[in-house]
């Protein structure tokens, strides 16, 4: 077991077969995730209050938590090749739908960015933007979650494979929940620097 103080309580987080040490990644990989979740879904209520107002500061609100999303996603890409190191022995494979899945989610995210820059016209990017926006958020459920259960998977909770839920003990939720809710502050914080600095430029 290996303990750790939380809130000047020591807790003991007791050893996951398989996963061993590298279940610590719990702690990054999810969160990011989730937090990527968040941020979409934020970004997604903005594009439609642009389409029902048109009132552009919720364009750029609407970009900023995109682009912050984009970068938890980024991160929980590379922590999970990274657990997929050290638990299914290779950096990526490409038999692993939920993988192959959020890197193109990804892709579809970045795409947003893409048509961003290759329109010059403020009302009209904002346009466009928003409803590739509202049309990139509807597949996040489909790639994320819904087809890979529906494949064969190394991921938990996919393919008769144990849910973390029932294979990690109770005192790791004391860090899970926390990690969760430090990481989604920490990235409302990065999209209102973002958001900031997108109003600074369009008032020069």
């Amino acid at each position: 077991m290996t303990a750790v103080i939380i809130a000047g309580f020591l807790i003991e987080i007791p050893r996951i077969p398989i996963l061993l040490e590298s279940a610590r990644n719990l702690f990054w990989h999810v969160p990011m995730w989730m937090t990527m979740s968040v941020m979409f879904f934020a970004s997604l209520v903005y594009s439609i209050r642009y389409l029902a107002g048109g009132d552009p500061i919720h364009d750029r609100k609407a970009e900023a938590l995109t682009r912050t999303g984009i970068w938890f996603g980024i991160c929980g890409l590379l922590t999970g090749s990274l657990w997929a190191r050290f638990t299914w022995g290779a950096w990526w494979t490409f038999a692993e739908p939920k993988m192959n899945l959020a890197a193109l989610a990804m892709l579809i995210y970045a795409a947003y960015l893409v048509l961003r820059s290759a329109v010059d016209d403020p009302t009209q990017k904002a346009r466009l933007s928003a409803v590739y926006n509202v049309f990139a958020a509807t597949t996040l459920p489909f790639l994320l979650y819904v087809i890979p259960r529906q494949l064969p998977s190394l991921h938990p909770g996919a393919d008769g494979n144990p849910a973390f839920s029932e294979i990690t003990a109770p005192e790791l939720r004391y860090i899970f929940y926390p990690a969760v809710l430090g990481f989604i502050g920490l990235a409302i914080w990065i999209a209102n620097l973002h958001y900031r600095h997108a109003t600074l430029a369009a008032d020069r």
